[in-house]
């Protein structure tokens, strides 16, 4: 009796330890998950105050694990204060006339501009990139305030096509105005992980000198704050995170 109680602790013990080393261990790997990175360069042309030009806005994104970042659920540009998109035509398209038709379906005057995207997913033992064309559309107004749509066309290895909704929304200062994107899941292959967006550059507007009639375009304040036009990004990633980006374009001279 001596020899079975003393060994019965002994099992109870060990099987204490496996447990709490297994708790350790999903605790870790719960919690394993690599840092995200990100970066925002906005462009005009022309660069002049009081003007209607073509704002192209550049994000990169990069992370720990395998240098891929997680994939975004959502992004958020904000605009310097009064900076603010110039519609002379309310020429709406809707995400589901995207989706049916393409760029084409869409009302000439609806266009708000375009641009190309990098997506990228980490699959078995190498990172698989997909490259997409981006058009940029009026959406119809939401309780007053606009929208946009923007349809993403990939290509290789996946011939697919997405939406991006979006709505414009009043910043607080220094911004004046922000455009916020819900970003839909990106399917890669079969038994892989969502891709994530590397890169994304967006021209919104065509400016006064290379168009041939009154089109969207994006008009700039009459004054610049000392220091330039300040920017800002913020990211909803789908793994929890957040992040932030700032940058800032110089006053016209």
């Amino acid at each position: 009796m001596h020899i079975v109680g003393a060994r019965y602790p002994s099992a109870l013990g060990a099987a204490r330890t496996v447990i709490v080393a297994l708790t350790i261990c999903a605790g870790l790997v719960g919690t394993a998950h690599g840092e995200n990175f990100a970066s925002i360069a906005p462009a005009m042309s022309p660069n002049r105050l009081h003007a209607k030009v073509a704002l192209t806005v550049t994000m990169r994104l990069s992370g720990t694990q395998f240098g891929v970042a997680a994939p975004l659920s959502k992004a958020i540009v904000r605009l310097p204060a009064g900076m603010t998109l110039d519609i002379p035509h309310l020429s709406s398209c809707t995400a589901a006339r995207l989706r049916a038709r393409g760029p084409s379906g869409c009302p000439t005057r609806s266009k708000l501009g375009s641009g190309h995207a990098l997506a990228e997913v980490h699959a078995g033992t190498e990172n698989i990139t997909e490259e997409a064309e981006l058009w940029a559309f009026l959406g119809p107004p939401n309780n007053l305030q606009p929208t946009f749509e923007i349809l993403a066309q990939g290509y290789t290895p996946i011939d697919e096509r997405k939406v991006l909704s979006g709505s414009v929304l009043p910043a607080s200062p220094p911004y004046g105005e922000e455009l916020e994107m819900s970003i839909p899941p990106i399917p890669t292959l079969m038994f892989e992980p969502n891709a994530s967006i590397a890169n994304f550059t967006l021209t919104i507007g065509v400016s006064a000198r290379h168009s041939k009639h009154e089109a969207n375009a994006v008009l700039t304040p009459s004054s610049c704050p000392a220091g330039g036009f300040p920017f800002a990004a913020e990211f909803d990633y789908t793994d929890g995170s957040v992040g932030q980006a700032l940058a800032t374009t110089p006053c016209p001279t």
